[in-house]
């Protein structure tokens, strides 16, 4: 049976849904003011793998996932502008053009990964009534208060506010993520809906010039405003899925203390139910061990992956190489050894011929893998076993096509595949190259014999063909 980590029970669960076959899944989507990168894409393949490994168990998922396109403030203190604002400023677009822009980019970095699309899309700024309605309910069971600065949630009336997280109040005092909004009553209560002046009343601009109008704001109850960035998420889960329990919800681990705690906060006092079974979160992706960040320039997109001549299942088949909830870290090189290990994987496959019975031990032990706690690591492992086994090959063509099910690296069309995958070679071997070929034209051919060893002990081999010179990735032996 399946089984998952589920950070509500910090402990490792069989998977059982409450509605077998049928699985209902959330994911939180992006925020479409910038462009998504490779971090962001590593949690959305895990995502991808989940749902293929339910499916690869005889379950039917049905998975919606929102666009935040308003609400989601640039601070965890319900503080500072909406981000959506900050980045139609940034790029000089309005926000509804914003908003188009990166989604676009998302859902192409998504193809471009062989990520499956979800079955329910739900925007934000579509659902602003449902959300008025979810406050209005909160607000009728006395969960809800008005301060000047909007409406908010009052979270010492939750019992056992902070149990996905497992902190209490007193640590998250001293974490400073959160700041004190003036009026609010304790430190960890959010906004359900903001106001785009103080109060929820006009102002005069001429007269205020401190002030500016938003571009999203709507008529409310409660005054004109925007919605808070947590009740989106409660809203269009429960609304999209048509369930006041969830059996799955997904996201990154930046999520588990305040947004994800919120969601549970405003969902169980609304129904007075469960909100979500099993809580699945991904860990991050860093970058030459440091965090991704503008200001260091390491923020690398699948644009910018394809861009540098690696194919992006070479990056999937790289983040199936470490388990989703542990840090991953990422480099070229680790791409470039990704990119070498996935060639080689299509090459032996578009050598199989004519798929029949498969090979049981080695299915079984591939479901095994996948179906701990999604061991994508050990998955890969017991495929490469079985491509090295003397099993026929009609039987690892078979079985192949079965595990390429939840790997999604598009075995399909391997045949096609293995004449587009290059080896992405590094400038200075490149330049080697280059010297060397000129030395051969010159007929300095010991010379050019010295330079081609010199490409060898960087990990490469060439080839003199009549279509020019081929290179091959090969392993460095180190000098005794």
């Amino acid at each position: 049976m399946l089984r998952l980590f589920n950070t509500l029970t910090k402990k490792v669960e069989e998977f059982k849904p409450l509605n077998p076959p049928v699985v209902n899944m959330y994911a939180c989507g992006p925020t479409v003011y910038d462009y998504q990168h490779i971090g962001h894409m590593r949690r959305y393949v895990g995502d991808d793998i989940l749902i293929r490994a339910l499916e690869f168990n005889g379950f039917k998922v049905k998975q919606a996932m929102n666009i935040t396109n308003v609400g989601h403030l640039v601070s965890d203190s319900d503080t500072g502008e909406d981000k959506m604002e900050k980045g139609a400023r940034k790029f000089g677009m309005s926000v509804w053009d914003i908003a188009k822009k990166f989604e676009k980019q998302f859902f192409n970095s998504m193809d471009a990964l062989n990520i499956s699309r979800p079955d329910i899309l739900m925007h934000a700024a579509d659902y602003i009534q449902e959300q008025i309605v979810f406050i209005q309910i909160l607000e009728q069971k006395g969960f809800a208060y008005k301060i000047e600065d909007g409406i908010y949630f009052d979270t010492s009336k939750v019992p056992n506010y902070t149990k996905l997280s497992g902190q209490n109040v007193d640590e998250l005092k001293a974490g400073a993520r959160i700041e004190m909004v003036k009026g609010k009553k304790h430190l960890t209560d959010f906004a359900l809906w903001k106001f785009s002046y103080p109060n929820g009343r006009p102002f005069d601009l001429a007269k205020d010039t401190s002030l500016s109008r938003r571009q999203m704001e709507w008529a409310s109850p409660y005054g004109l405003g925007f919605p808070g960035w947590h009740i989106e998420c409660s809203t269009m889960a429960i609304k999209g899925l048509d369930t006041e329990t969830l059996d799955i919800h997904t996201g990154g681990i930046d999520h588990i203390s305040i947004h994800h705690t919120n969601e549970i906060a405003q969902s169980e006092s609304a129904t007075g139910k469960e909100f979500v079974k099993y809580w699945v979160h991904h860990n991050f992706l860093h970058v030459d061990g440091n965090k991704m960040s503008k200001s260091t320039g390491n923020i690398w997109t699948v644009e910018d992956v394809i861009k540098k001549g690696f194919d992006p299942l070479a990056l999937r088949y790289l983040y199936l190489q470490t388990h989703y909830r542990q840090e991953m870290n990422f480099t070229w090189d680790s791409l470039e050894a990704a990119q070498v290990a996935y060639k080689r994987l299509i090459e032996e496959v578009a050598k199989l011929r004519d798929p029949k019975v498969g090979c049981a031990e080695y299915e079984e032990k591939f479901l095994e893998a996948i179906n701990d706690d999604l061991n994508t690591a050990k998955a890969l492992s017991v495929v490469w076993e079985m491509i090295k086994s003397d099993q026929p090959d009609s039987a690892k063509a078979e079985s192949l096509l079965k595990m390429d099910q939840v790997l999604g690296l598009d075995f399909d069309s391997a045949k096609q595949k293995k004449k587009t995958i290059k080896i992405v070679v590094p400038a200075e071997v490149q330049l080697l190259i280059e010297e060397r070929n000129g030395l051969r034209k010159q007929g300095s051919y010991t010379q050019a014999d010295h330079v081609r060893n010199k490409i060898k002990k960087l990990g490469y081999n060439i080839k003199d063909t009549e279509k020019g010179v081929q290179i091959e990735k090969i392993d460095i032996v180190p000098e005794n």
